[in-house]
């Protein structure tokens, strides 16, 4: 098919928007788009973001994750979060994580509202 341009469309280029850039493996939000940066990138660079998989990443410390439970981004904060309001929902997690942990693994995907 000649028009398509992303046969597999695991990863796109976006731009960081964050002062002070990214770091590989960091996630990051640029409109409706939610990847995990490929490598380190400083503010307005462009950067290879993965937008599907599973991915170990930074989440609110005060929060628990069940295995299933929908997570968020906290873009202000830079981290998952369990609470869906103000926030942009990136996945679902894969192996629970305690309140102590620093990190929670998740697979990236928009899930449909509950119901749907």
């Amino acid at each position: 098919m000649r028009n398509c341009i992303r046969p597999d469309a695991r990863s796109v280029p976006m731009v960081v928007p964050y002062a002070g850039g990214i770091l590989s493996g960091q996630g990051m939000l640029v409109g409706a788009f939610f990847g995990v940066a490929a490598a380190d990138a400083a503010q307005n660079a462009t950067v290879e973001c993965e937008t599907r998989g599973e991915f170990e990443l930074a989440k609110d410390p005060n929060q628990a994750m069940a295995v299933g439970a929908r997570v968020f981004w906290d873009n202000a904060n830079r981290r998952l979060t369990t609470t869906a309001t103000g926030n942009f929902q990136v996945g679902v997690v894969t192996v629970a994580a305690l309140a102590a942990d620093a990190t929670v693994r998740v697979m990236l995907a928009r899930v449909p509202a509950s119901g749907a």
